[in-house]
């Protein structure tokens, strides 16, 4: 039964991102939640850019939480330190704020990547014309 709303669609599928990716964590490298994204996206059938929404929104917001807590956990002492080394003036919040921003374009990249493989092997001459 296919869903009639185009947003929930995109609500639904940036959870699924989000929680096979934090799945993917526990047993993958940092990095492990770009296949994982790749091959949920190459699956879920969504045009390229909304794919890549998706797939940034889940893994920034993802990270965002994840360190948030982490830091949290641990008094604010790691990135408070390492915020002073990296040239953000003491800031954690901008430090969190650019983690975040790393993972969700990663994460972009890997679901429209996924997507443009759908597309391709659904029209292999004329994959670009999609939008």
């Amino acid at each position: 039964m296919p869903m009639k709303s185009p947003t929930i669609k995109f609500m639904v599928t940036v959870l699924t991102y989000a929680v096979f990716s934090y799945l993917g964590g526990m047993v993958l490298p940092w990095w492990g939640f770009v296949p994982v994204i790749f091959l949920l996206s190459a699956i879920i059938n969504q045009k390229n850019l909304i794919s890549f929404l998706a797939g940034f929104l889940s893994i920034f917001s993802l990270w965002i939480l994840l360190t948030l807590i982490i830091d949290t956990a641990n008094g604010h002492i790691l990135s408070e330190r390492t915020a002073m080394i990296l040239p953000f003036n003491g800031s954690t919040w901008l430090l969190i704020l650019v983690t975040g921003l790393i993972g969700g374009t990663l994460g972009g990249m890997a679901a429209m990547s996924g997507s443009l493989l759908r597309s391709h092997k659904k029209n292999p001459d004329n994959y670009y014309q999609r939008r």
